[in-house]
């Protein structure tokens, strides 16, 4: 049936889309003529597959026919002859890699290609001369595989704004003469650190959404960490590559204990640590061990692993150890210093040693500009309040959270706890 040849065609684009714009973007050094071309891979296959079924190999289908188109604009344009020098080695590989029956052409292209392609599309595609936003909605674009539509539903952004911001995402990268090639020596860490903040971004967004009626996006979890053990396998040798996968598997493993049937916001100390996944913190933990081992000195990520890993490693809440998590905090508040660093160490410290001491670190931030509008502020000095006996100020920091929360879920659970004290 179509519908299932195009599910069929879905699934592996979604998994294929990244390695076949990466490859056809190495012949074209051109991002945007790379995915048009993988596109018109997509739309042979939508129109050729009904008919004569699903090849053997379909991720090989794909990627010999995004070849075959390269090769044909490249000849059509006539840059073989004025780029002949440059381009003789990859056409020769290309030419040896077209077979007719499409099931070998992946075996002719050697794996650390791959990963070389890949690497070159995800750095480029985070390259800083564009904006977060830009870096955000391309990556998941070209390296997720998804939509427009599906990236706009995701950060609530109107379909139009996705749109254009990857189009003047790509221009921009066309304009500076961004090169499509891998970063060496001291630019390969900058440009490291602007990926993974992207990658960072993007699962910050699906595991506690911003805005709207659900309280996460799982979608965006899964392609953050896709991307991340990507990164894990390509850049085995950066600690901290290591450090943001082993914090997205544990913050993920808690996934299904963070909701209620109703998908009402289940908080840490009140999941039930049951359904915490173990394959995930198992994953978790031995990325934790290896960004360990790479690094003598914990990285922001691997900081932030090592506390997921505390709450993943205590059977009970009781059991959690909190001095430890403070420490940590502080570790990462030296490191990477930010408000909402330290309004995240007054509540370790506040379970470590009593709410008087988390409220003072709380109330040191209350006229910190960058946390005026940061609804989980008035949240946290709302519940040291009430664990005080201060009823009724908790109450109004409580109500005044709520008025801040743009996440419906969020809201309702601080009225909630607002009304709870009434």
């Amino acid at each position: 049936m179509p519908s299932t040849t195009h599910r069929a065609i879905e699934a592996v684009w979604r998994i294929e889309s990244a390695k076949i714009i990466a490859c056809v973007a190495r012949l074209t050094r051109d991002i945007g003529l790379a995915e048009e071309l993988a596109q018109e891979a997509l739309v042979a296959a939508m129109e050729h597959w009904p008919g004569s079924g699903v090849p053997d190999n379909p991720a090989a289908w794909l990627m010999t026919t995004a070849k075959n188109r390269a090769l044909d604009h490249l000849r059509r344009d006539k840059l073989l002859r004025s780029k002949h020098e440059e381009l003789a080695h990859d056409l020769d590989a290309l030419q040896a890699s077209v077979v007719p029956d499409f099931v070998d052409a992946l075996d002719a292209v050697r794996a650390d290609e791959i990963g070389d392609d890949l690497l070159r599309l995800i750095f480029t595609a985070c390259h800083p001369v564009l904006s977060t936003e830009a870096r955000v909605a391309l990556t998941l674009r070209l390296l997720g595989g998804l939509t427009t539509q599906e990236i706009a539903r995701a950060f609530l952004v109107p379909e139009p704004t996705i749109a254009q911001r990857i189009v003047r995402a790509k221009k921009t990268l066309a304009n500076a003469g961004v090169p499509y090639e891998l970063p060496r020596g001291d630019a390969l860490a900058q440009r490291l650190a602007s990926v993974l903040e992207v990658v960072y971004l993007i699962y910050n967004e699906g595991y506690t959404a911003t805005a709207g009626e659900d309280w996460m996006r799982p979608a965006l979890c899964g392609e953050a960490q896709r991307l991340a053990r990507i990164l894990a396998e390509l850049a085995s040798d950066e600690p901290e590559v290591h450090g943001l996968a082993a914090l997205l598997e544990l913050q993920s493993s808690r996934a299904a204990a963070r909701v209620d049937a109703s998908g009402r916001p289940v908080l840490l100390l009140e999941q039930n640590r049951a359904r915490w996944d173990p394959l995930l913190i198992r994953r978790g933990l031995a990325a934790l061990e290896r960004a360990e081992a790479l690094g003598p000195s914990p990285g922001p990520y691997a900081l932030q692993a090592s506390i997921a890993a505390c709450h993943a490693r205590a059977r009970s809440a009781d059991e959690t150890d909190w001095p430890r998590i403070a420490a940590l905090y502080g570790a990462l508040a030296q490191r990477a210093p930010s408000p909402v660093v330290e309004l995240n160490r007054a509540v370790a410290v506040a379970m470590a040693f009593g709410p008087v001491a988390g409220l003072v670190i709380v109330d040191a931030l209350r006229d910190e500009p960058s946390l005026k509008t940061y609804h989980w502020l008035p949240s946290v000095r709302g519940d040291l309040l009430a664990k005080l006996g201060r009823d009724a100020e908790a109450r109004e920091e409580f109500e005044r959270a709520a008025g801040l929360a743009r996440n419906a879920r969020e809201r309702e659970m601080l009225l909630e706890r607002a009304n709870a004290l009434s």
